[in-house]
């Protein structure tokens, strides 16, 4: 039987990862410390310190002086909450601009679900981004395809996976189900740990009543009348090489591997063929692809 975990009146902690960030960026830190403990790190590669960017003194701000990624960012941050007691960590990117509802509202949802003794790793909102049509569904992994849920309604929805920008975690069961997955480095972290987290036998639940605006990618582009969101070369090396070293991980959902082997060639058509510059899109795909078989993650290095 599992145990119940029950989340005691802490403060919530807030972490957001910088890179390169401007003075929205600055602005959106120094607002969330109203909400509560805020955590920045620092991915860019000039270290600078908290008064130099113009952050608040009660931001804790960590400068890593060069690109550690994503994995490592939250986990640095939340090892700082951990610190100070703190019972959820909200993550966002530093674009993030959620609505003080659901500033308030999801570790409130989470408060509540974990005091009605469920298991939860994990709550987050629905994402709305316009450039690809609306609100996205929430997702479960189903043969053979994925199941799409509408988020409607105002019960919380159980989900096999939410992007990180948005979610809340819940504290309490972090050191069950251990950190980021550092050598992701970016691209299915957040999908790895969900499924670590599922896997411990915890629940990651979709809010259809709060949303965040978030945009997937850089400029999208249509192909044969479908929308997809674009990236950089060095982005399509990181979501090839991260597929295919899941792929390869017995833990991972048999239906999650199906979908993305579908996906994979598709995608290197799509990149290869639509975006400019096709040959290094194609070259950066490919490697990844190779690294994530021969199982070499971590940061990229030119060599």
């Amino acid at each position: 039987m599992h145990r119940r975990i029950v989340a005691e009146a802490r403060p919530v902690g807030i972490v957001v990862v910088f890179y390169h960030p401007n003075g929205d960026c600055i602005r959106r830190a120094n607002r969330f410390a109203e909400f509560g403990q805020c955590v920045v790190i620092d991915n860019t590669e000039i270290r600078l310190s908290a008064s130099d960017l113009g952050l608040d003194d009660s931001v804790i701000y960590l400068s890593n002086g060069r690109n550690r990624g994503i994995a490592t960012g939250i986990n640095q941050g939340v090892a700082q909450l951990l610190d100070r007691g703190c019972s959820s960590a909200l993550i966002f990117d530093q674009d993030s601009e959620p609505s003080d509802e659901l500033l308030s509202g999801l570790p409130g949802l989470l408060e509540r679900e974990v005091h009605a003794g469920r298991r939860v790793a994990l709550i987050g909102p629905a994402y709305d981004d316009a450039r690809l049509g609306g609100t996205a569904p929430f997702v479960r992994f189903r043969f053979p395809v994925l199941q799409r849920i509408e988020p409607v309604g105002t019960e919380l929805i159980p989900v096999d996976f939410l992007i990180s920008s948005g979610s809340c975690i819940n504290l309490s069961a972090w050191d069950d189900i251990g950190p980021m997955d550092d050598a992701l480095f970016i691209d299915f972290v957040d999908v790895e740990w969900c499924v670590r987290a599922r896997n411990r036998g915890y629940e990651t639940l979709g809010s259809p009543t709060l949303h965040l605006a978030h945009s997937l990618g850089g400029e999208p582009i249509r192909v044969l009348g479908r929308t997809y969101p674009s990236h950089s070369p060095l982005r399509h090396y990181y979501l090839f090489r991260n597929a295919t070293a899941l792929i390869l991980r017995g833990y991972m959902p048999l239906a999650w591997k199906w979908t993305e082997l579908v996906k994979l060639p598709v995608r290197l058509l799509i990149y290869g063929v639509w975006l400019e510059p096709r040959g290094q899109h194609l070259k950066m795909a490919l490697r990844g692809l190779w690294h994530g078989l021969i199982g070499k993650l971590g940061a990229w290095e030119q060599t």
